[in-house]
């Protein structure tokens, strides 16, 4: 009669080319070697503050206090669980035993606060520069009660930059501030404004407590279009 043959190779739990199954020691040998291929790859030795050679060659961990043959089994002590914890628990007493540094204390910036008071009084001119043919406008905007060492400021602003009506590329906004007034602005014409030291100048009178701006636009390139259209004045909210 035939006689029946065991598959030790194809077994439940075996291992393929090993004809049995794995021992423990094999599998610990290989999740060491899975943990120091992980280490090498997030660990500098040279930067390690534990890592120590010490004079008999081999390697010593001086946090956990452990010694190992070789760089190798020291990396994958550093993947486990009682390096790990010893580490935490070091990071944790240095957090605590570091001295508070004394937080510098920010400058602190009094901002002045101004109940407005409404508009002021501006009066506006059209000029035309008989020698250049330039037109050009003169802004007087009066701050009788302006604050205690306040400036009048102003800008120019495009019409993609205001909330107040719809978009014209053909017009930009001139505005003028000063505490405790409300912001003031102006619809001018959206042409190049000339900013050479002659044609473009401000002026603070603080005796008056009036500010003057006058500017000139530049000719256009277009010899028919010399007329300077209506200034529409618009106050800014």
């Amino acid at each position: 009669a035939a006689c029946g043959t065991m598959d030790f190779q194809h077994r439940a739990g075996g291992k393929t080319g090993s004809g049995g199954v794995a021992s423990e020691s094999e599998a610990n040998r290989d999740r060491r070697e899975r943990l120091r291929q992980l280490a090498l790859e997030t660990i500098d030795l040279a930067k390690d503050p534990y890592f120590m050679k010490n004079h008999l060659g081999t390697y010593e961990c001086k946090l956990c206090l452990t010694l190992h043959n070789n760089e190798g089994s020291y990396l994958a002590h550093t993947q486990g669980k009682r390096h790990q914890a010893n580490l935490a628990r070091r990071t944790a007493r240095d957090a605590k035993d570091a001295p508070i540094q004394p937080q510098t204390e920010r400058p602190r910036v009094d901002y002045k606060r101004f109940v407005k008071i409404g508009r002021p009084g501006y009066k506006v001119t059209k000029q035309r520069n008989s020698e250049t043919r330039q037109h050009s406008l003169l802004f007087q905007i009066d701050y009788p009660e302006i604050g205690d060492g306040v400036v009048p400021r102003h800008r120019f602003m495009s019409a993609y930059e205001q909330r107040l009506e719809p978009p014209d590329r053909n017009w930009q906004y001139l505005l003028f501030a000063a505490e405790p007034y409300e912001t003031i602005g102006f619809k001018v014409p959206s042409r190049e404004v000339d900013k050479s030291e002659s044609r473009f100048w401000t002026h603070w009178n603080r005796d008056t407590k009036q500010f003057f701006m006058q500017f000139h636009f530049k000719l256009p390139d277009d010899p028919t279009r010399t007329q300077l259209a209506p200034l529409k004045p618009l106050m800014a909210p």
